[in-house]
């Protein structure tokens, strides 16, 4: 089989139609790549380039043959320059994994600026809550994700990247419409969607410290894991429920949004994570970014 070299040499010496420009171009001598090129003849057994003592041609099968050597030659320096790439951090992929709210909110606004800062970086997508992120992170499945505390592994690393305040979606024609803010009082008595425990243990035990701390008992109807979940039961007029600001970037119909008065005013944290000895190379440029355009 032919070498890269060989083809090399053939590219140039039939794009030149001059071995002279085409060795100087290779930064070698003539006879080295003459000889090049009698061996690729050889092994192909054909005739490439016709030479007299004036000049030099390529035959009907040089010509043939030199659409497909560039083709190589082409292909073999591109996959030069892209394991560069990766093994400089400039290219590869990145898996990325979120939670909902996150993925209307934050992550758009990472992918949009990535496909243009880092246009030879894939970041892979997986939506899922943050208790199954952590496994993700270990197994390695994910390279990066945004997550909700506790974050207790200490093989991660971690970066706040949001704090916000809670909002109580209502029912339309719920009469605490008419408040600009509401407080935990405002939630006595009345029928609510609650976080589970199990998959959504960080606002249940969120919430039921504020409830407590406010010695107040909401009349939970229906337990759900996923925001959008309750956003939907809240539409459907089943009950309120609390949620992050952010949530409010779903744009749910016949749903309003009051600010909820709590202690600290922006008790919802969302973090960063990673695996502090995850090999990818790719990894510390995105994670950058994320940074840059999260303002952290």
């Amino acid at each position: 089989m032919f070498e890269l070299s060989q083809l090399r040499c053939f590219v140039a010496a039939a794009e030149e139609l001059h071995f002279g420009r085409a060795a100087r171009r290779l930064n070698m001598t003539q006879s080295p790549l003459s000889r090049q090129i009698q061996l690729l003849e050889r092994i192909l057994d054909v005739t490439l380039l016709e030479r007299t003592s004036r000049n030099v041609a390529l035959t009907p099968a040089g010509r043939v043959f030199l659409i497909e050597a560039r083709r190589i030659v082409r292909l073999a320096e591109n996959a030069a320059l892209s394991a560069r790439r990766v093994a400089k951090g400039d290219a590869g992929k990145v898996s990325v994994g979120f939670t909902a709210v996150s993925g209307y909110s934050l992550v758009p606004r990472i992918v949009a600026t990535a496909r243009t800062a880092l246009p030879n970086i894939e970041l892979e997508l997986h939506e899922m809550v943050s208790s199954d992120q952590t496994e993700a992170l270990l197994t390695g499945m994910v390279d990066l994700a945004f997550m909700r505390p506790p974050i207790v592994r200490s093989e991660f690393d971690t970066a706040l990247v949001r704090s916000e305040p809670l909002v109580v979606a209502l029912p339309e024609g719920d009469p605490r419409e008419a408040k600009d803010e509401l407080s935990m009082a405002d939630l006595e008595g009345h029928p609510m969607v609650m976080y589970s425990r199990q998959g959504a243990g960080y606002f249940h035990d969120m919430l039921m410290r504020f409830f407590d701390d406010a010695a107040i008992s909401p009349q939970v109807l229906q337990h759900v894991t996923q925001i959008h979940s309750m956003l939907g039961l809240v539409r459907a007029g089943v009950a309120a429920a609390i949620v992050p600001e952010s949530a409010a970037d779903l744009h749910p119909d016949a749903v309003q949004f009051r600010r909820l008065a709590t202690k600290p005013e922006k008790p919802v944290e969302l973090f960063m994570a990673w695996k502090r000895e995850n090999a990818n190379p790719a990894l510390d440029a995105v994670r950058k970014l994320c940074l840059q355009v999260l303002g952290g």
